[in-house]
């Protein structure tokens, strides 16, 4: 018996992750593993079980994603959203780039170029958003200075920090603050409708 292995858009947390891991097994499905964007179910399975899956997956709000490109695009989100959101290992890489096209396996100027016709923004722009929200959220909890948190987010200092918040946001960091009830996006609305 084959495994299958099926790519879910906007399963970008562990709670996502819990989630279709509960309803896929109330399916009937057994689990070899299951990460962000990623489940591997044990047995192969049929078209009528993919669109059991499919019906369930789409009820909750992901999607079983069909074809390569699309896979290619979740891979990347995925990826971008553990490094920035989940502190993905970066130790063995140099940069973001290089942990993208060694972790999916094409070279990152494919990736780049497939990911701006799709997505309307370059990988750059995504991360940059992905981070800006990171910092709306370590903003809120108040937990870290701003100092700190730019040396969290990889940012070559405050003022590099800010300046990018603003341009993103409209707003400073400190002001932003102020404003805590200010909504902050889903991880997989972020980049869906911001060009910069």
């Amino acid at each position: 018996m084959n495994p299958s292995l099926l790519y879910i858009k906007n399963m970008v947390c562990n709670r996502c992750i819990k989630v279709v891991d509960e309803e896929i097994r109330k399916l009937g499905f057994s689990i070899s593993s299951i990460e962000l964007g990623k489940v591997e179910i044990q047995q192969e399975l049929n078209e009528f079980d993919l669109q059991k899956i499919r019906t369930r997956l789409n009820e909750l709000g992901f999607e079983l994603i069909d074809d390569q490109k699309s896979r290619i695009i979740n891979q990347i989100k995925t990826l971008i959203i553990e490094i920035v959101h989940h502190q993905k290992e970066k130790d063995d890489y140099k940069n973001s780039s290089e942990i993208l096209a060694t972790e999916i396996g094409k070279d990152y100027s494919y990736l780049s170029n497939l990911f701006s016709s799709i997505e309307g923004i370059t990988i750059e722009k995504y991360i940059i958003l992905q981070k800006i929200e990171k910092v709306k959220e370590l903003l809120v909890y108040d937990e870290l200075n701003l100092n700190e948190i730019a040396f969290q987010m990889g940012y070559s200092s405050t003022q590099h920090l800010s300046s990018q918040f603003k341009k993103i946001t409209g707003l400073s960091p400190s002001h932003f603050k102020k404003l805590r009830n200010l909504k902050r996006n889903s991880l997989d609305e972020v980049g869906a409708s911001k060009k910069l």
